[in-house]
């Protein structure tokens, strides 16, 4: 497999930060579905469906009991976007110990880019992360994400806080 350089950019949204949202109205037949505690079945559809493009790696080595102990733990949330078409994405909140947020996971499958749908789902998951009394809300993106995560991040008030260098393997295209 070959190693690539890649950069991780940390961004944070703090309460006093205002939020700069575009219109996040679904789509007829769209919707957000909680599944805390995530079944571990689904949970590795969906990390596979989604991360497959993007060289997500961390969480495939994991055994179900592992997973299972994580999706459990009263501090991880996972909502899944639904439509006609079935699941088409997830975003996962984890809450620290300091009272912050981060959004873990994030991302659509392939077949819902470019309808809006991301913008929506960050909305989502930023309310969500409010709700559960976030202090902050913060995630990393990385140059292997897709094109519009960074920006999408900026877009909805998220600000940078460090970043850094790594290498990382990827699979072969």
């Amino acid at each position: 497999m070959p190693t690539v350089s890649v950069e991780r950019t940390y961004l944070r949204l703090a309460v006093d930060r205002p939020l700069s949202r575009v219109s996040t109205s679904l789509p007829t037949g769209v919707r957000f579905e909680e599944a805390s505690p995530c079944p571990v079945a689904l949970y590795r559809r969906l990390y596979a469906a989604v991360g497959e493009a993007y060289h997500w790696l961390d969480r495939l080595s994991w055994s179900d009991g592992e997973l299972a102990a994580h999706l459990g733990r009263q501090n991880v949330r996972l909502w899944v976007l639904r439509d006609d078409a079935g699941d088409g994405g997830f975003f996962e909140l984890m809450r620290h110990d300091d009272e912050a947020v981060e959004i873990a996971y994030f991302g659509l499958v392939a077949s819902r880019h470019g309808r809006g749908l991301g913008r929506a789902m960050l909305a989502r998951a930023i309310d969500e992360a409010w709700k559960w009394g976030a202090a902050s809300i913060w995630l990393h993106t990385c140059t292997l994400d897709g094109p519009q995560a960074l920006p999408n991040y900026l877009a909805r008030g998220f600000l940078p806080f460090r970043r850094e260098q790594y290498e990382q393997m990827i699979a072969d295209p």
